[in-house]
């Protein structure tokens, strides 16, 4: 569940889980200062086929990739925070042990859930997907007194939780659509299905004798598709 709101200051944590579903908590990192900026990545894909001979090509497209977030966590440990605070080597090992390393039982790495604040973060589920660790500051003996960790993490929803946020319709429900003008039964199989290899099916289920003359003002129905096989 995401933190709940209140007046004290909340910092950015990084829980970490041994289950996709992030039920079984192995550990927490939390950060020393919160981040002072953060970049977020949205990205849609299109094809890039094009027709010899041409001079551009439909925009198509093909899928929406999941969310990156980057930014960086500060740590220190020379002491400027009070109290006995981990040295950063310690506070390196914890992170990388929680969000990087490969778990013995899993043969990958934990599932991880971002709290902060109530944006973006305030419950992403991710894995990290890069850190970069810069050190600076260092004592008589070598040990970094000074580090920042260059982080990016990639959105990863559970297959439940990503169809309801996508609202598609065609695969689970039941509907119809209006033929209109110039409408074929490949095209709305295209439409709907995102492929036209259903065609014969639709054509089937609706009963038509002729699907290549279709009426404007015909009602066409479109049933779930079935682990993702034809009506």
């Amino acid at each position: 569940m995401p933190l709940a709101l209140s007046n004290k200051l909340q910092k950015l944590q990084v829980l970490s889980y041994t289950d996709d579903i992030r039920t079984a908590l192995a550990g927490k990192f939390e950060a020393m200062f919160n981040p002072t900026s953060l970049t977020t990545r949205h990205e849609n894909t299109f094809s890039k086929l094009q027709g010899i001979n041409t001079t551009g090509r439909a925009a198509t497209f093909g899928k929406t990739l999941p969310r990156e977030f980057a930014f960086d966590l500060v740590l220190e440990g020379n002491g400027v925070t009070g109290g006995r605070a981990k040295s950063v080597p310690e506070q390196v090992a914890l992170f990388k042990r929680l969000c990087l390393n490969m778990d013995g039982d899993l043969h990958q790495p934990k599932f991880l859930k971002i709290q902060w604040g109530s944006g973006e973060l305030s419950d992403f589920d991710c894995r990290l997907q890069t850190v970069d660790i810069e050190y600076s500051l260092f004592d008589k003996s070598g040990a970094p007194l000074h580090a920042v960790l260059k982080t990016k993490f990639l959105e990863d929803l559970s297959a439940a939780l990503r169809v309801r946020m996508e609202h598609k319709q065609s695969p689970d429900l039941t509907h119809s659509r209006i033929v209109q003008a110039g409408d074929t039964l490949p095209l709305l199989s295209k439409k709907i299905y995102g492929s036209t290899q259903y065609y014969l099916r639709l054509a089937q289920f609706n009963q038509l004798d002729d699907f290549r003359n279709l009426q404007p003002g015909q009602e066409i129905f479109f049933p779930p598709l079935s682990d993702n096989k034809a009506p």
